[in-house]
């Protein structure tokens, strides 16, 4: 490539090499979550929108990427502009969606306590609320939001437990009235809402990591290609060879030693 510095072309590759990986990555990552997901038998209302999400941004990553580095190997500058162009916006969104999560981050917790709490007493909830408690106690073998007594004395089948969870220590065994009799459960000593809360926050956490370390490959992406752009509009000019005048050159002394010969 005339004009731009081999090394800069190299580097400019393998950054964006790393860039597809990153992008294959979101892809790979994102159809494990849906896998599993899917085998746990989650149906939650906002999951598709997040996967679609995911997969456009993987399979966008993987684009640019490959425009750059195809911008770069054939000395197109229409694509490198692109791919620029690619990057400030990209740069751009990252830190507007990333700036916002990471200063309500630690508001996260009170919004969903708060929000959950408007759901108690469970056993007079909805019946979609109760599913959904339901799902929440048979996968993270919980008992309640916040404790078993959320459900009063109408306590579900999914918070009983069995007796290789009580051997492991994972239960309590509580007294409740039902049919006008005094009878004692064994069940999750745990409550749902500290384990969800824990992988929600741990979501949002590798979230926020990804969304700025995206932003700084996109800021490391606009530097590379503005340099290689500006060497390709600017090229270097070839070494000049100085010559020094003949009239600042030295002369022959101006007189010279005689010696005789004996």
């Amino acid at each position: 490539m005339a004009g731009v510095n081999p090394c800069l072309k190299k580097t400019f590759t393998i950054f964006n090499v790393f860039f597809a990986i990153i992008g294959g990555l979101i892809i790979g990552f994102t159809l494990l979550c849906q896998v599993l997901t899917s085998a746990n038998g989650s149906e939650l209302e906002g999951r598709t929108y997040s996967v679609i999400a995911l997969y456009v941004m993987g399979v966008i990553t993987m684009a640019i990427a490959l425009l750059g580095a195809c911008g770069a190997h054939k000395e197109n500058k229409a694509c490198l502009i692109v791919f620029l162009v690619c990057m400030v916006i990209g740069s751009l969104l990252m830190l507007r969606t990333g700036v916002p999560v990471a200063v309500a981050r630690p508001r996260i917790e009170g919004m969903m306590e708060e929000r959950f709490q408007q759901l108690l007493p469970l056993d007079k909830a909805s019946d979609d609320v109760k599913d959904m408690a339901d799902s929440l106690q048979t996968h993270l073998q919980c008992c309640g939001l916040f404790s078993y007594q959320d459900w009063e004395q109408d306590i579900p089948v999914s918070c009983q437990c069995n007796e290789e969870e009580e051997m492991e220590g994972q239960c309590q065994t509580v007294n409740i009235y039902k049919d006008f009799m005094l009878k004692s459960r064994s069940i999750f000593v745990k409550p749902c809402f500290p384990i969800l809360m824990h992988f929600i926050l741990m979501v949002v956490d590798i979230m926020i990591g990804v969304v700025f370390t995206l932003a700084a490959l996109a800021l490391l992406g606009m530097i590379l290609s503005s340099v290689i752009i500006h060497q390709m509009r600017y090229p270097t000019s070839p070494p000049m060879m100085v010559t020094v005048p003949a009239i600042f050159a030295s002369g022959p002394p101006k007189y010279q030693e005689l010696y005789n010969h004996p």
